[in-house]
């Protein structure tokens, strides 16, 4: 398996980026191709030399001479810059040189990069990045959570299929349960987007719950979460301010108690605990779904955990062919 990923990307690339990939290199045998300006990438893996044996891993470099920025244009960028180590990635994929791609950087490049180069599966009316999200059991999946923000009620129902797909073929969780982000339970509950997307869901297959509300997605009631990715941008970025918060709550009320301080290193295992299932870098980075093709977005700001962590989403989805599973479903669920 050939995993691209791009170098150049990334608010703490490449230093980031070439670690994680040495990372991951290490704990697979997954072959990781380094994308980006061949010069820099040696200069930075020759920087972790005595952490690894650099020669006995499998990674190859492909040289790219031009940088997508995080403040470019993503289409006019994708189109000018045929040679930033995101096309390339991307073009890697779509020639059969690659099995997957990776980027941290600029989100609306790599989505940009990914319908330009792999193109929409056939049948998917709008590619959706969904991703991973915290809950008092583990992880649903939200989708979409940034890529269209003005939906359809058939976009939605796409949206609930790919990622019911993607969380039983790549997180494992059989019949996974898909719930409708709402302003209340009640099927009569919502906006005229919600309300027509929960008649449509109903008429399909997948295990559709209903109606969800906002309080409900920390508590697991369901699996995949599904808005459109206006609603959806503002779930995480919220999530992430409210760990952030607590976490420094807790830090501050704890320092307010010296008994309760002193007892620290006895709550910090249990700290840690709490702390790892909120991380974002655990899970790495958001799947594209809807590309003829394999494309994980990871976080502007990972670093060298979350790009390994990607790196291996990214074969996961591959070993799994998530493509095709999506290629069949659509073909199934036509609306």
């Amino acid at each position: 398996m050939r995993i691209a990923l791009d170098v150049m990307g990334g608010d703490f690339a490449p230093v980031s980026t070439v670690e994680g990939a040495l990372l991951a290199a290490k704990e697979s045998n997954y072959k990781i191709l380094l994308v980006g300006h061949k010069k820099i990438i040696m200069e930075e893996m020759l920087k972790h030399s005595k952490q690894f044996d650099i020669m006995s891993l499998n990674v190859e470099i492909i040289n790219a001479t031009e940088v997508v920025y995080m403040t470019d244009q993503p289409a006019r960028t994708v189109r000018q810059k045929k040679d930033s180590s995101l096309s390339v990635c991307a073009k890697l994929v779509a020639d059969g040189k690659a099995d997957a791609f990776i980027s941290m950087g600029n989100s609306g490049a790599a989505m940009a990069a990914a319908l330009f180069y792999l193109k929409r599966i056939d049948g998917v009316l709008r590619p959706v990045i969904s991703t991973s999200f915290p809950t008092i059991s583990g992880h649903c999946i939200i989708s979409d959570v940034g890529a269209n923000v003005d939906c359809k009620p058939e976009h939605l129902v796409q949206f609930g299929i790919m990622a019911s797909l993607f969380c039983e073929k790549v997180t494992g969780i059989k019949s996974p349960k898909v719930g409708l982000v709402s302003i209340g339970e009640e099927s009569t509950k919502g906006n005229a987007l919600t309300l027509s997307a929960f008649e449509l869901f109903q008429k399909i297959g997948i295990n559709f719950i209903g109606n969800i509300e906002g309080r409900d997605i920390p508590r697991a009631k369901a699996d995949v979460v599904i808005c459109d990715g206006f609603v959806g941008n503002i779930i995480l970025k919220f999530g992430e301010g409210l760990a952030s918060m607590m976490f420094k709550l807790i830090k501050k009320a704890l320092k307010q108690h010296p008994v309760a301080w002193a007892s620290l290193p006895f709550l910090w295992l249990a700290i840690k605990d709490i702390k790892k299932r909120v991380d974002y870098t655990e899970t790495g980075g958001a799947p594209l779904l809807g590309v003829d093709g394999i494309c994980i977005i990871g976080h502007g700001s990972s670093n060298a955990k979350a790009v390994k962590n990607a790196i291996l989403a990214g074969a996961r989805a591959v070993k799994n062919n998530l493509v095709h599973e999506i290629k069949e479903a659509i073909v199934k669920y036509k609306l």
